[in-house]
């Protein structure tokens, strides 16, 4: 696609345009062409009918290179109307070769400002808006110059001009629409990281101070109970929506480079009034896979607790990363399993547990420990390995 004509205006102090560079090399360009343009001129000015003409068409020529050279080096010539004039000038001045030289000198030899020079509004054109509007303006320069010698000639063996005109405007054009969208992804992911940042430290700084404080008010109002369970109510719940808060604005659940997902904002949905989860201030990234597959382990521990610790029953997971591992402690403070339920449980053939907690921790070459006990609660402590290893699982009960 193309980009449209657009107003931009720059400082003359400073270029923040991303095709700045080319600019700059263009107006390089245009005053080597000027300086070809110049020696054409010594050379040929005789040969034209109307010299002193020539010359006054020349100078015209030099004001609008040195005008021009300033505006696109400055900034203000980066518009549509000086890129317009731009193709304006040069087109007449190639016409104008007509009115200087007889039409037998016209069609054997150069325009009078030389293709060269002409071909700076076709460059000017493809920096600011693309290949196309470069090729147009090609095709225009190519127009003129057939008008000034009288015909054009489809032998492009003889006279490659065309090519070369359109050549330079799809090629430049190209270039600054790279130029361009490679500016925009960097100043994108800039500001991602940017917020990124911000975010992260602003987590630490709740999580390492508020959280902590509610946490601490609703695990011992809780335990004080009377009028302070109340309490330790409200500071729970507070706790719980700051987290939710918190998870909503942090930055997505894949890191970037290496597509890792962070276990925290997989479980901070699963908090609520009376499932606590506390976690570090850092990400937590596991693979895809094993992030799921240890985020299911935890749910199905939790469905437990709901279903067979008893009425009112809290539940506490704590996440810890380790380095090389990942630790997730799911603990209840309900009535606790009997010695030897569980060995029971298997017998009976009822795997609810074996298979949706532990086989699944085992799969992932990690070890899932149940400490529990009548009257004790029940906890889960599920390591998991950062990366694929040796499956040693075990269950202790």
């Amino acid at each position: 696609m193309t980009r449209s004509l657009s107003a931009s205006g720059r400082s003359a102090d400073t270029d923040d345009d991303p095709v700045g560079p080319l600019w700059r090399a263009a107006q390089v360009f245009r005053l080597l062409s000027y300086v070809y343009a110049l020696g054409f001129q010594l050379a040929v000015h005789d040969d034209y009918e109307r010299v002193g003409w020539s010359w006054f068409f020349f100078a015209l020529l030099t004001l609008w290179t040195g005008v021009s050279t300033i505006l696109y080096l400055k900034g203000p010539g980066r518009r549509p109307f000086w890129v317009g004039m731009d193709l304006v000038i040069a087109c007449g001045l190639i016409l104008v070769t007509r009115w200087l030289a007889s039409p037998q000198w016209a069609a054997d030899n150069q325009s009078f400002p030389t293709t060269l020079w002409a071909t700076n509004s076709v460059v000017s054109a493809a920096i600011l808006s693309g290949p196309v509007v470069g090729a147009g303006f090609a095709l225009a320069v190519r127009a003129a110059s057939a008008v000034a010698k009288g015909g054009y000639d489809l032998n492009v063996g003889r006279d490659a001009t065309v090519v070369v005109l359109l050549a330079v405007g799809i090629g430049v054009g190209l270039a600054a629409q790279a130029a361009r969208r490679n500016h925009e992804r960097i100043t994108r992911a800039l500001r991602l990281a940017a917020a990124a940042s911000e975010r992260d430290r602003l987590s630490r700084q709740v999580h390492d101070g508020v959280l902590q404080v509610l946490a601490l008010i609703s695990r011992r109002g809780a335990e004080i109970g009377g009028e302070t369970a109340q309490l330790a109510r409200i500071a729970g719940e507070q706790e719980r929506s700051l987290r939710r808060l918190i998870a909503d604005i942090e930055p997505p659940l894949t890191d970037q480079k290496a597509a890792d997902v962070d276990l925290r904002m997989l479980l901070r949905p699963h908090a609520d009034d009376l499932v606590t989860i506390s976690e570090p201030g850092e990400p937590v990234l596991l693979d895809h896979f094993r992030a799921m597959e240890l985020e299911a382990a935890v749910v199905n521990a939790l469905d437990n607790v709901r279903l067979h610790a008893g009425a009112g029953a809290r539940a506490y997971v704590l996440v810890e990363d380790l380095g090389d591992q990942v630790v997730v402690s799911v603990r209840d403070d309900g009535s606790g399993i009997e010695d030897g339920r569980l060995r029971e449980a298997r017998a009976q053939g009822r795997m609810g547990v074996s298979r949706s907690i532990v086989e699944r921790i085992e799969a992932l070459g990690g070890t899932a420990k149940l400490d529990t006990g009548p009257g004790e609660g029940t906890e889960w402590e599920l390591t998991v390995s950062k990366h694929a290893g040796d499956r040693n699982g075990e269950v202790q009960d």
